[in-house]
């Protein structure tokens, strides 16, 4: 191999070091393409933050959102401290049904079961809406409890064996009720209006729920248009998670006359009708 930039006469320059001057070349623009390219990682790291923040809001907004459990109103099925997640989408494909643990929004209704200080500064107010947001620190208007009846349902507290009944039909809450509560230590006997839940806590000694408010607006129901969304799994602390289902005890079919009633009383009285208009016909013929 010649070198044909070498002067004539002059000693001739050894393979090697032409070797190394071209490896010294080519590394050194790596080494700065290194550098670029962490300068550019941490110029695009607060676009990326936002960017995460933004889809985690609207996730959480539209989608699914993490909820605090603050009180003991839901034991043993919830725990203090546990978190939730709560699938805000579920609704907008079926009906809210008996059994259902939801969240719903108390704002302007019910007292909340705890009381939180009010943030002492502006900085402080928006780490706890963010905190909320994400499920680190429960909301005081936001409420978690199992729906017992729905529009039309006749609930009612309690039957000879000290059982709840809907719309006639006994429930039995054995596996879900906290160790040692009976049903209810209130008497109730409600028909729930269309468009809102009675609903109640696992903890029936220390929750405050539909039995409370007998005296407000609906009789102590809620609106269904103040629920968030239905908690399906609990996934913090990793010891207790598990999918929150909904009990066989509602699945009776009996559950479900309440709601047919009228539409069997609707039949029932046009078959007549149908067979009087029948014998008229004939007659005029």
């Amino acid at each position: 191999m010649t070198n044909e930039s070498q002067e004539p006469g002059a000693p001739r320059r050894p393979v090697e070091d032409e070797v190394d001057v071209v490896a010294e070349e080519t590394q050194k623009p790596a080494k700065d393409e290194k550098k670029d390219k962490k300068g550019s990682f941490w110029k695009e790291l607060p676009v990326l933050v936002v960017v995460a923040l933004v889809l985690a809001l609207i996730i959480k907004t539209f989608v699914i959102q993490a909820f605090y459990i603050p009180s003991e109103s839901m034991e043993n099925t919830l725990l203090k401290n546990d978190r939730v997640l709560v699938n805000k989408l579920v609704y907008h494909t079926r009906d809210i049904e008996r059994g259902d643990v939801v969240v719903f929004s108390g704002v302007d209704s019910w007292d909340g079961e705890f009381q939180m200080e009010e943030p002492s500064n502006p900085v402080a107010a928006f780490f706890r809406w963010v905190g909320t947001a994400f499920g680190v620190v429960p909301g005081e208007k936001d409420y978690i409890k199992r729906v017992i009846g729905v529009g039309g349902d006749h609930v009612k507290c309690c039957d000879p064996q000290g059982r709840i009944t809907v719309n006639g039909v006994a429930i039995d809450e054995q596996s879900y009720l906290y160790p040692g509560n009976v049903p209810s230590d209130k008497f109730f006997d409600i028909k729930v209006p269309e468009g809102r839940l009675w609903v109640m806590g696992d903890h029936r000694l220390v929750s405050l729920d539909s039995r409370s408010h007998q005296g407000d607006p609906g009789g102590g129901s809620i609106p269904e248009g103040q629920v968030v969304g239905r908690a399906f799994v609990i996934v913090w602390p990793f010891s207790r998670a598990t999918t929150l289902s909904i009990p066989d005890t509602f699945a009776q079919p009996a559950l479900a006359l309440g709601g047919a009633t009228p539409m069997l009383a609707g039949f029932a009285g046009a078959v007549p009708l149908v067979l009087l208009r029948r014998r008229l016909v004939r007659k005029k013929r």
